[in-house]
């Protein structure tokens, strides 16, 4: 009794010493803060937040990449101009947070599962990583390449590596999706708005969505990512009714914004994402893709110069009516941006010519490019300052930067998340992970044809949502089949 009489006093002179110990540094703290306000430092007040997230990160790591998913739309990208090189804040900085941590704990616990590591899509991505540390050692700047190997190390290991077994548990897909779309959707209505005030104008509709996004092709890319997500969520049975109910509203509102971004390479991207639904919905064999596809090749090479005067003909702009603006796409005439694209294309396949193993180095094509210009090729928005962009192309830009081997690679991705959803879909018994696998397929080939004409893949806007969907569906492949996911249908029971 006594001793039990003693435990309960030390325990309360403990509390009264604790409690007494919090009073002091709240006291402190409020007084060092009065103090910075009134000289105008405010970065104290921020002192609390930083000790949550230190907490989250050590202790519940995914709330951490949910809360980077949710901040990536709405995060705004500071450019350090002497390189041009960018961070987005705040979602760059915490990513990066989330590396170190990985870094930290990889080398004390190690509990990545194996077959993760063993997984080909982790493969290819491995390969990946290492070619462009090799590139980034033989670059005519490596101070450029390095970063750009740290920026896509902080987008690969937060968002595939970990979103693997964040997405173990099956209900996180969905909560990944909606994380993002949410604030996406403020941004829809910020730039709505920001349209609006200029009469929808077809020029305006480049540049109202700044500072979230740094044009229209960019905001375009991730709509047309998101729509066959909700568009599986709207019609498939798998959810209930409340569910796909606010799934078509969401849907309704990406596709208006689609049509407003004016982003000719989205509209044709989701096009394309359509007619591989078709495919796989009618199940057309794949030789008979590979026959109409050989028969196209044949007439265009057949009819190759009347294709291309047709096409030289073509002086239709970019217009505010929506058919006319498709027609513009195939302006090879008079069309700035098609001709730049085109004259930014030819500079980087010079440069694979004159360094056609290694190439130029990650990220260095925007520094590099401007001597292997043509004046005959030029265009009104062409310049030599490296300010306006990069190679716009997902594959070109890799040819010119890493490599015949670089660009193969990217062939190598595409091809094998390609394979592996295909797999899940066809293997799957569960209505949600068909439906899951085959929208995360489609969500990844828009951005993949997309990337035919630009990339951003060195951005976090597209970054997250991309190395996300390529985990789930290594989750929904090493998991949903084999009964270990943590939740969800039959399959997982």
């Amino acid at each position: 009794m006594k001793d039990k009489l003693a435990e309960i006093r030390s325990y309360l002179t403990g509390s009264n010493q604790r409690i007494t110990i919090l009073y002091v540094l709240s006291a402190i703290f409020i007084g060092l803060n009065c103090y910075l306000i009134y000289r105008d430092i405010y970065w104290l007040l921020f002192f609390p937040l930083f000790l949550v997230i230190l907490y989250l990160y050590f202790y519940a790591l995914d709330v951490i990449l949910l809360l980077i998913t949710a901040l990536t739309p709405v995060a705004i990208n500071i450019t350090q101009f002497e390189f041009n090189v960018g961070v987005s804040i705040p979602s760059e900085p915490l990513m990066l947070g989330v590396l170190l941590i990985f870094i930290i704990k990889l080398f004390y616990e190690n509990r990545i599962d194996q077959k993760i590591w063993n997984h080909p899509l982790t493969v290819v991505i491995g390969l990946q990583l290492v070619w462009m540390l090799i590139t980034s050692m033989t670059s005519d700047l490596p101070m450029v390449s390095f970063k750009h190997l740290l920026a896509r190390l902080w987008f690969v290991v937060p968002f595939y590596i970990l979103g693997i077994q964040l997405f173990r548990k099956r209900s996180n897909i969905n909560r990944f999706i909606w994380f993002y779309t949410v604030p996406l959707i403020g941004v829809i209505a910020y730039t709505t708005y920001n349209h609006s005030l200029w009469g929808f104008d077809e020029q305006a509709g480049h540049w109202v969505m700044e500072p979230f996004y740094n044009d229209h092709t960019a905001y375009g890319v991730i709509l047309a990512l998101f729509i066959p997500m909700f568009f599986g969520f709207t019609f498939s049975k798998a959810y209930s009714k409340t569910a796909r109910f606010f799934s078509f509203i969401v849907l309704s509102i990406l596709l208006m914004a689609l049509v407003l971004s004016y982003s000719r390479a989205a509209w044709l991207s989701l096009v394309f994402a359509l007619g591989v639904l078709f495919i796989v919905l009618f199940r057309i064999k794949f030789k008979w893709i590979i026959f109409v596809s050989v028969i196209f090749g044949i007439l265009f090479y057949l009819f190759s110069f009347q294709i291309l005067d047709r096409l030289e003909k073509n002086r239709q702009g970019p217009s505010a009516n929506f058919v006319e603006h498709l027609r513009s796409i195939s302006n090879i005439s008079t069309d700035n941006s098609n001709l730049e694209r085109i004259n930014r294309w030819q500079s980087a396949l010079r440069m694979f010519e004159d360094r056609p193993v290694f190439g130029y180095g990650p990220g260095t094509y925007q520094f590099e490019y401007a001597p292997f210009q043509r004046a005959k090729e030029k265009t009104l928005i062409s310049t030599n300052a490296g300010d306006k962009g990069n190679a716009h192309s997902e594959y070109i830009g890799p040819l010119a930067e890493q490599g015949l081997p670089g660009m193969l690679l990217v062939f190598l991705l595409v091809g094998t998340f390609i394979m592996v959803a295909m797999r899940v879909y066809r293997n799957s018994t569960d209505p949600e992970v068909k439906t899951l696998s085959l929208s995360l397929m489609l969500a990844l080939l828009t951005y993949f044809m997309h990337g035919t004409m630009n990339n951003f893949l060195d951005t976090d806007k597209a970054s997250v949502p991309v190395w996300g969907f390529m985990a789930a569906i290594v989750a929904l492949d090493i998991y949903a089949g084999k009964g270990k996911m943590v939740d969800g249908g039959a399959s997982d029971k």
